[in-house]
């Protein structure tokens, strides 16, 4: 029972964690689950962003199985993992067809050379 117990307090700070990179970034974030409740709601909701966001923490998460269950879940929004393995940085996980999207419609991409 310690174990769950455990998971889950390390689950909460890792959604915490998140919030506060997203806060960092100019982004308002607050903890999905502790609003709704809904086994469907995010871990994390940020209303600027349409991202259902799955968060996972430390070492022994499997992001295919993590992905899977956002994708379940997300409904009409763009389905993202964003994990932390112990001792590094947040990486986020999507599909590169959603990627590829986002960037096309991003102002980071450089000037194409008109032929």
């Amino acid at each position: 029972m310690k174990t769950n117990i455990n998971k889950r307090q390390k689950g909460k700070r890792g959604e915490r964690a998140f919030c506060d990179v997203l806060r960092a970034h100019g982004f308002t974030a607050r903890r999905g689950q502790q609003f709704s409740g809904s086994p469907d709601s995010p871990d994390v909701v940020c209303l600027e962003l349409p991202i259902h966001f799955e968060v996972k923490a430390g070492n022994t998460h499997s992001l295919d199985a993590a992905f899977r269950q956002c994708a379940s879940e997300c409904g009409g929004s763009l389905p993202v993992v964003s994990s932390k393995r112990d001792y590094t940085e947040w990486m986020v996980y999507l599909r590169a067809s959603d990627f590829l999207t986002i960037m096309q419609h991003s102002d980071l991409l450089l000037e194409r050379e008109k032929t």
